[in-house]
């Protein structure tokens, strides 16, 4: 019921405080619009707190961990045992979103989701890693609506703890490699087109990586109108929790940080069950990955950065946040043209 109720409890940003903050910015002495997509930002915050008056409150990133039962069709250049070392570095400042995160003051949130090894991370385990999607579907329906759940109830859990912005961030060697199979069959795309060498594959590697993908696909038939259907066949479990940290975070008036490509498939699957979430999502930047401007246009949101980066784990939604943060000031505490006593800036036709 947690998913039916979180998706039905989704209603879009509220337009008249977003007219405010507009009004607002056009009333700051400098020259109208000059700070673009930091103006469009806190505009976009305003009108997910459903009022002018933007606060951020205490900032957090859940990255979802879990292992891809893929990785046995030689799709990485790297073991399911990293999932693991890299989810518990997060927890001790030794990862690079922890560093980045200690930096920017976010606290850090990771979650077991379907990991194959149990670590000190919290756990919500729906199984230890999805199966080989070449071979079989990667997990049930049921396990695809247990899986976003906990991302919902991660969102809740938080805005009671008194956090007012959620960066979204993963782990889980193989995922590119599920990211690519959900974005080939939404968007739609070539498989060839979205599937990029991830962390680090040869060129032969992409290939088997491509043909992987292909096959799956090709086994399962995955429905591009059912966005359950498809990440259950050839998704993971990572996603699925992410597409929970969206929902919940759109049904609970909470502004969720977009990062790159991985957590961009997950907003896409959020986004096509419900096309309201859309309104809930704060670009961060565009990720180096093949699909990742077309998953950015897909979603109709625009990236404040562009850095070439692609390292997942939260990076990008985290580094973003000081920029937001930035922008957020200059609105909350510049002079108006009132107070200056100065003619304001007037539109130019």
């Amino acid at each position: 019921m947690l998913y039916d109720e979180t998706l039905a409890a989704i209603v879009p940003p509220d337009e008249t405080a977003m007219e405010a903050a507009w009004k607002r910015w056009d009333s700051i002495a400098k020259p109208l619009r000059s700070l673009g997509k930091l103006e469009e930002m806190v505009v976009r915050l305003a009108g997910i707190y459903r009022t002018d008056r933007v606060s951020l409150g205490k900032k957090a990133l859940i990255p979802m961990c879990a292992d891809n039962g893929v990785v046995a069709e030689g799709v990485t250049q790297t073991g399911q045992e990293v999932t693991a070392i890299v989810a518990e570095n997060f927890l001790h400042e030794k990862s690079s979103v922890a560093i980045m995160c200690r930096e920017t003051r976010t606290d850090i949130f990771p979650v077991d989701v379907g990991m194959v090894t149990d670590t000190a991370i919290e756990t919500h385990k729906v199984a230890y890693g999805t199966k080989n999607l070449r071979v079989e579907p990667a997990m049930t329906r049921e396990e695809a609506i247990a899986t976003i759940e906990t991302g919902i109830r991660k969102v809740q859990e938080l805005k009671a703890a008194g956090y007012g912005i959620i960066a979204t961030g993963e782990m889980g060697i193989g995922n590119t490699t599920t990211s690519s199979a959900i974005a080939a069959v939404l968007l739609p795309a070539e498989v060839e087109t979205v599937t990029g060498k991830g962390a680090g594959l040869t060129s032969a590697g992409l290939q088997t990586k491509i043909d992987v993908i292909k096959e799956a696909i090709a086994k399962h038939q995955p429905d591009p109108k059912d966005p359950l259907d498809v990440l259950a066949k050839v998704g993971g479990f990572d996603i699925a929790g992410l597409v929970g940290v969206y929902l919940g975070c759109a049904a609970n008036h909470l502004p969720a940080v977009v990062d790159g490509f991985i957590s961009g498939v997950a907003a896409l699957v959020a986004v096509r069950l419900n096309p309201l979430v859309q309104g809930y999502l704060i670009p961060s930047h565009v990720s180096k990955e093949p699909a990742g401007h077309m998953i950015m246009d897909a979603l109709r949101i625009s990236p404040l950065l562009t850095c070439d980066m692609c390292l997942g784990e939260g990076t990008g939604a985290v580094a973003v946040l000081p920029v937001i943060e930035l922008g957020l000031s200059v609105y909350t505490c510049m002079s108006t043209f009132d107070d200056i006593e100065i003619d304001a800036y007037q539109p130019l036709n």
